[in-house]
């Protein structure tokens, strides 16, 4: 099957590193005689007009795709940019509910999608995954309904309300997020703040609905929904999560005091936190979190601002288009 490949570009992920990302992967394109077109963001939100512009040319998946392309070229999109870029272009084909596949190259600073999926976060090691690839690969995202603001749209990683999403503000309002970045530390950033956010955030209530219970927790300390294990640039918070199940995990952390909350943490370096008695995961294909008292929320490492959230999730499904080392013999 041939390939047109549509490579959507935002130089400025991970403070400029997608920019030198870009330069490798077009290199490999020449090199390798692919045919390509190169779009490039400039501001905040082209993804979703570049995607506008599109989405006639991107070819849709079926299972009789590869005759049908014998003749004529199978029209791909491909992203370099980080979680958040990704997130943009999805919820772009949701907005005009249209299903296409897509591909991903990760230049981000946290990569948690391709983490969390099996995809490289080596440039030329996930560029060989995609064009080595003769299918997409089926990957379970959820989509939420956030009913105060009336928000709606599809969810790649995860949606945090509490102290990961405070860690999110913090961080990508921060200088040296973008200083770490230059040196391929991303993630350390997160790492950075994580202190700060400990002795800032304070607890708060919520309310969860799911497979049939209603659950009130009064001391939330951390509450994340996932798919994939990942969050914070790498940070397993729900090792049990898996982006090929069509399910969606919720893990509620409650905060009883600050030496309790430190022992935590320790246990989460260690990957030992999900025995820890205040940590507690749920499963379910449909939940609804309401949480009253304002606090820090964040969808797939973005910052939602500081609110209060009345949210249902539900599964869904976006088609990846890479070869998962993972699952080859």
């Amino acid at each position: 099957m041939n390939f047109h490949y549509h490579i959507l570009i935002n130089p400025a992920a991970g403070s400029g590193n997608a920019a030198k990302t870009a330069k490798k992967i077009i290199q490999l394109l020449d090199d390798g005689d692919y045919t390509y077109t190169p779009y490039y963001t400039e501001k905040p939100g082209d993804e979703r007009e570049i995607v506008e512009r599109l989405v006639e040319l991107l070819s849709p998946w079926s299972k009789d795709c590869e005759k049908e392309h014998i003749d004529h070229s199978f029209h791909l999109l491909v992203v370099i940019g980080g979680d958040g870029t990704l997130h943009q272009v999805v919820n772009q084909f949701y907005a005009m509910d249209i299903q296409r596949p897509v591909s991903y190259i990760p230049a981000g600073s946290g990569n948690d999608f391709a983490r969390g999926i099996g995809l490289s976060r080596d440039p030329e090691k996930a560029f060989e995954q995609i064009t080595s690839a003769l299918q997409p690969q089926p990957i379970n995202v959820f989509h939420y309904e956030e009913k105060i603001r009336e928000e709606q749209g599809i969810i790649l990683n995860n949606v945090g309300i509490g102290l990961d999403a405070l860690i999110v503000a913090t961080t990508n309002a921060s200088t040296s997020k973008k200083v770490l970045n230059k040196y391929h530390l991303g993630s350390a950033s997160y790492a950075l703040y994580l202190v700060k956010a400990i002795f800032t955030q304070k607890t708060f209530p919520i309310l969860v609905e799911l497979n049939g219970q209603s659950l009130s927790f009064q001391r939330t300390f951390l509450c994340t929904t996932t798919n994939i294990p990942y969050f914070g640039g790498g940070v397993a918070i729900a090792p049990m999560a898996d982006p090929k199940k069509d399910a969606i995990d919720l893990v509620v952390v409650e905060k009883p005091d600050l030496p309790a909350i430190l022992r935590f943490l320790l246990q989460l370096l260690r990957k030992k936190h999900t025995t820890n008695k205040h940590y507690q995961h749920f499963t379910s294909s449909k939940i609804r979190i309401v949480s009253v008292v304002p606090q820090h929320g964040q969808a797939d490492g973005e910052d939602m601002g500081e609110r209060s959230f009345d949210m249902n999730f539900s599964t869904a499904t976006q088609y990846i288009w890479y070869a998962d080392k993972r699952t080859e013999k």
